[in-house]
């Protein structure tokens, strides 16, 4: 069964819209799925029916600026004006949908790059209401983000919030490309080694990611990330949250395995139960190698599964 519904997000401009896949067994549970920069959730199309041959109710949706959202209000790379928490209080109005529908089944929420962020921001203000919390392709302390920062706030109180340089995205993510042999011709090929995947990414018509990103939804992207830096964020997730860590080794976004462990280390200074796993060799994408998305799927819902 299949449920696409709307709701107003929490920029109070935009209508996001979503998706609850239901299998068609006794549901074990709900995983809430939230997508990254630049894409959609249809590209997790392979993982959503592994979560649910396994049994889970998996609900997605497209974030304000992106995929079918943008499509439906026009707002490409516009994020509104509402701050850098609108798509982790987006994620809530919808978790509440999912749950008026089908109450009383343990939740989890899988994220993956900026969705990773989300759901991190996600787990430090709503973190009581999840079961357990799935980080994929995470940031630890990324580089740049104060400069660039600094410079977009500049032209923001200029006037420019809402135009879009793309001098600014090169700045705060160009130094991702220093481990791609192949080069930089698409300008995705840190996402994964295989070209098809590249290929795919860059042409896809619902993803935002070769749409500019205005200056101001970009400031805010920075600041999702500045908002869940350090212990000070990790103390603000409760304590008994499970949390598992999985990336690649060569993720730019992870700082190459770096900044995951950062992440784990916040976590486990301030006594939370934490699962890192890196798959080494591979760069941000592993739910998209063919050789290891059955293992990454497989590794989330046996975790999932351990929390019972």
């Amino acid at each position: 069964m299949l449920h696409e519904v709307q709701f107003p997000s929490s920029n109070g401009r935009d209508q996001v819209t979503g998706w609850i896949y239901v299998p068609a067994t006794e549901p074990e549970g709900i995983i809430q799925l939230v997508h990254g920069f630049g894409e959609h959730s249809r590209r997790y199309f392979h993982m959503i029916v592994a979560f649910m041959d396994a049994g889970y109710i998996v609900a997605a949706d497209d974030h304000v600026g992106h995929g079918a959202t943008a499509i439906a209000n026009g707002t490409w790379g516009d994020w509104g004006d509402a701050g850098p928490h609108t798509m982790m209080e987006d994620e809530k109005l919808f978790k509440d949908i999912v749950c008026e529908k089908y109450p009383e089944l343990p939740y989890y929420m899988f994220g993956h790059s900026m969705g990773s962020m989300i759901a991190r921001d996600f787990s430090a203000k709503y973190g009581e209401e999840l079961d357990g919390a799935i980080y994929c392709g995470t940031t630890g302390i990324f580089k740049n983000t104060h400069e660039v920062r600094a410079k977009l706030n500049a032209v923001i109180e200029a006037g420019g919030a809402h135009d879009s340089d793309p001098a600014f995205v090169g700045e705060l993510m160009g130094w991702m490309f220093s481990r791609c042999a192949e080069g930089a011709s698409l300008g995705n090929e840190w996402i994964c080694h295989d070209p098809y995947v590249q290929k795919d990414h860059a042409e896809d018509p619902f993803d935002a990611f070769t749409h500019p990103t205005h200056n101001i939804s970009l400031r805010d992207f920075i600041d999702m990330m500045l908002c869940i830096e350090g212990e000070e964020w990790a103390e603000k997730v409760p304590e008994d949250l499970p949390i598992l860590l999985i990336a690649g080794d060569q993720d730019p976004v992870g700082n190459f395995g770096e900044g995951v462990y950062q992440v784990a280390n916040w976590l486990t200074d301030t006594g939370h139960d934490v699962i890192t796993k890196l798959y080494s060799g591979y760069r941000h994408e592993i739910h998209n190698y063919d050789d290891i998305k059955d293992d990454v799927e497989q590794t989330i819902i046996e975790w999932i599964e351990m929390q019972f």
